[in-house]
């Protein structure tokens, strides 16, 4: 009986042993399959990711672009008309975008807002009566512009958030009359011998200028500074010089 017994003893020993190890194994500190898996990435982070796999802290593409500064005229009206003001809202796209380059095409409207001399005083310094005629044509005296542009940008980033550039364009100008037209027929016409043609119809306009733009750490936001120099056709040469606020959606 008592090497039955220490039979039956020895044979069930490597059965408790297994069971223990087994019993050791499912409590192994919470170990999972399932966290082994690759975690899914949510849609937004999805589009963040760049063509390495990296997030990105920039973003390039379809934008709305608001602008604000000065402008000035520097040659027919440079006497008579003073500085003003000239705010841009744009949108446009970055239809090539890699680490150190970009290109973006951009359509943008813009109101300019200038004082200037009385057409009385003008008439009385002896205005020219067409823009082609002299450096200094009879205006109406203050001006307010609308212009239509469309431009094409190429901008280098020769750090990260940092990108420097030019841009080309054209479009065309608008300056509607602010005095009535009868009284501007009757009076002002009179005094200017002539008709300078200066609000009658749309002007073509070309411009060209460099470009700064700092991205910021709000990946959407960028800010920038843009000069612009705007030849009118039938106008005058001028330059503008606008900061901007832009938010890549």
């Amino acid at each position: 009986m008592m090497v039955l017994a220490l039979t039956a003893s020895l044979l069930s020993s490597p059965m408790i042993t297994s069971a223990a190890f087994a019993q050791d194994e499912d409590d192994d500190s919470g170990f999972n399959e399932e966290d082994t898996k690759p975690k899914k990435l949510t849609r937004a982070a999805k589009a963040a990711q760049d063509d390495a796999g990296t997030i990105r802290e920039i973003n390039r593409g379809f934008y709305g672009k608001a602008s604000a500064g000065v402008s000035a005229y520097l040659l027919n009206f440079s006497r008579s008309v003073d500085a003003g003001t000239n705010v841009t809202l744009a949108v446009g796209q970055d239809f090539v975008d890699t680490e150190k380059q970009s290109m973006a095409w951009e359509v943008a409207i813009g109101q300019g807002v200038h004082n200037g001399a009385a057409w009385y005083e003008q008439a009385g310094a002896g205005c020219y009566t067409t823009p082609l005629g002299g450096s200094e044509p009879c205006t109406e005296g203050d001006l307010r512009t609308y212009t239509l542009q469309a431009n094409y940008e190429i901008s280098f980033y020769p750090v990260r958030r940092i990108g420097i550039g030019a841009r080309i364009g054209a479009g065309v100008l608008y300056s509607p009359l602010l005095i009535e037209p009868n009284a501007y027929a009757d009076e002002v016409l009179g005094d200017f011998e002539g008709d300078p043609g200066l609000h009658n119809s749309p002007k073509p306009v070309v411009f060209v200028g460099p470009t700064f733009e700092y991205y910021t750490k709000l990946s959407h936001f960028s800010i920038g500074v843009d000069v612009d120099v705007v030849y009118g056709i039938g106008w005058d040469l001028g330059v503008n010089g606008t900061g901007s606020l832009k938010y890549t959606f």
